[in-house]
């Protein structure tokens, strides 16, 4: 039988039509690699993740990104509002509430003012809330905006929106875009590093790491501090790493051919997987050993290695943290450990910043400190870290959730005992230092009760399209062809604007 006879008469004209636009684009892909010095003569050469030169000039090199999922009050962390104090527990006013649309509150709500002190900290008298101890030694290299805003109030499609520039599934996430841009500093490692804290996922699941109409090979990779770093990486029982070899070139040979008969790309980032995975066998484990670390390097970031918390895979995993887990803090130090390796995107998500009030894990005056004291002496070692070693400038750091909370306390269970916040669109704070940030500002403010944005707004469009550009990328010409459109991270629209003010 002739494989490639019967393949011939099971197309269509219009699976024809499709496959030979794919061909070429393979063949362009090749081109174009070979035009910048990563491919050579054939597509079988070809490395997707081999670095490429930015195509503007770049403030950073890496990014790390950490999203707190479910959302942090900015009302109990950033932007203190006596106002709000002085109208706590009283009615909302209905110009806050007619035509709004909440995720669970319920009628009229009382406006709830915060319940920690606040103090101006820094050369740029930033305004911090008590919980954050260690973060106020560092308050003048970051960038506080107080004007986020976003178009989605509920959990999982605001997640996806802010990560793959969509609402819907099936979006290519920011590290995807990036790699996909970019490239990759070390060839022994994926460009794009997941590392997961808090007992969960996002709402919105692997999608917000995924690479979506991307060739896979830009996807995020999800590593684990303690254990085996990369499920399945190991080699199975029975098989050594000569023997691993070996099965990879005969699976390297089947998909050249098939590549070569066939014209799919994605047959080529097939193999520029498995590749990768057998490289990553020697290099993940190592970059991802902090035991390697100095005691005083551990100590400073909190980190304790094979470090495994109680609420790992409880039902809710909120009623059992500590403040003392250090599964963010190794996370955090594993980030600074990859970037320094050369991986360009590290996302790190921590779950658990949803407090809505209604059960013992939502309670804001309890949980709040203890989610902050997780993040509070790690975010700020790596800042500092990263500054000693000569990377803080070269890195962008990015600190914040999916949309923010409301002024008004939920008030959708009937005598609850709990003090917690509903979903807001339409302000919340976000933290951003290193690479190209302008630090010691606040950016950005918000009305008297923290409701709406008053002052230079920014929306989820421009921190993607700023991210982009701080790492030389044009956010408006860094396109994918899919579904008959020029796709882009910011909208196929390419509807975005930059903040001058915020960069340096």
């Amino acid at each position: 039988m002739n494989l490639q006879q019967e393949y011939l008469k099971a197309v269509t004209r219009r699976h024809f039509f499709g496959q030979a636009g794919v061909g070429l684009g393979a063949v362009a892909l090749a081109s174009l690699l070979q035009r910048d010095g990563v491919a050579g003569p054939s597509v079988r050469s070809a490395n997707p993740l081999a670095p490429k030169k930015p195509p503007l000039p770049a403030k950073a090199k890496h990014v790390i990104y950490l999203h707190m999922a479910g959302s942090p009050t900015q009302l109990d962390l950033f932007d203190y509002k006596p106002t709000l104090q002085k109208y706590n527990g009283k009615p909302c006013p209905k110009e806050y509430l007619e035509g709004k649309r909440f995720a669970f509150i319920q009628g009229v709500p009382n406006m709830l003012g915060t319940p920690f002190n606040f103090a101006k900290h820094g050369k740029s008298g930033a305004e911090l809330s008590e919980v954050w101890k260690f973060l106020p030694e560092v308050i003048d290299d970051i960038a506080i905006v107080k004007s986020m805003q976003t178009e989605q109030f509920n959990h999982a499609p605001a997640q996806l929106f802010l990560h793959t520039g969509t609402n819907l599934f099936g979006g290519a996430s920011l590290g995807s875009w990036a790699t996909y841009g970019l490239g990759s500093e070390n060839e022994d490692l994926p460009g794009f590093v997941v590392l997961t804290s808090g007992g969960k996922t996002p709402d919105a699941g692997k999608s917000v790491w995924g690479s979506g109409f991307l060739p896979s090979i830009y996807q995020g990779v999800q590593c684990r501090s303690p254990g085996d770093p990369v499920l399945f990486l190991s080699n199975p029982a029975g098989l050594d790493r000569n023997g691993r070899r070996e099965t990879l070139d005969a699976l390297k040979t089947l998909n050249e051919f098939q590549a070569e008969k066939l014209g799919d790309p994605e047959t080529i980032t097939r193999i520029a997987q498995y590749e990768l995975a057998y490289r990553m066998q020697m290099a993940v484990p190592e970059v991802m050993d902090i035991s390697k670390e100095p005691q005083h390097i551990l100590d400073m970031y909190g980190a304790r290695p094979g470090f495994v918390p109680e609420s790992e895979g409880a039902a809710d995993p909120r009623v059992l943290y500590k403040g003392t887990d250090a599964a963010l803090a190794n996370n955090c130090l594993l980030a600074r450990r990859l970037v320094e390796a050369g991986v360009r995107f590290v996302q790190l998500y921590d779950w658990g910043w949803d407090h809505h009030g209604v059960s013992p894990g939502e309670h804001i005056p309890t949980i709040l400190p203890i989610k902050v004291q997780q993040v509070d002496r790690a975010l700020t070692a790596l800042i500092k870290d990263l500054k000693q070693r000569g990377l803080f400038d070269e890195t962008l750091i990015i600190w914040g959730g999916e949309f923010g909370r409301t002024p008004m306390q939920q008030n959708n269970a009937p005598n609850q005992p709990y003090i917690g916040r509903d979903h807001h669109p339409y302000a919340f704070s976000m933290m951003l230092a290193g690479g190209g940030i302008k630090g010691g500002q606040t950016y950005g403010q918000t009305d008297d009760i923290g409701y709406y944005i008053t002052e230079n707004a920014m929306d989820i469009r421009d921190l993607q399209a700023t991210i982009l550009h701080l790492l030389g990328i044009d956010p408006f010409k860094l396109t994918y062809s899919f579904q008959g459109l020029d796709q882009r991270l910011i909208g196929a629209e390419g509807k975005a604007k930059l903040h001058p003010a915020l960069l340096s």
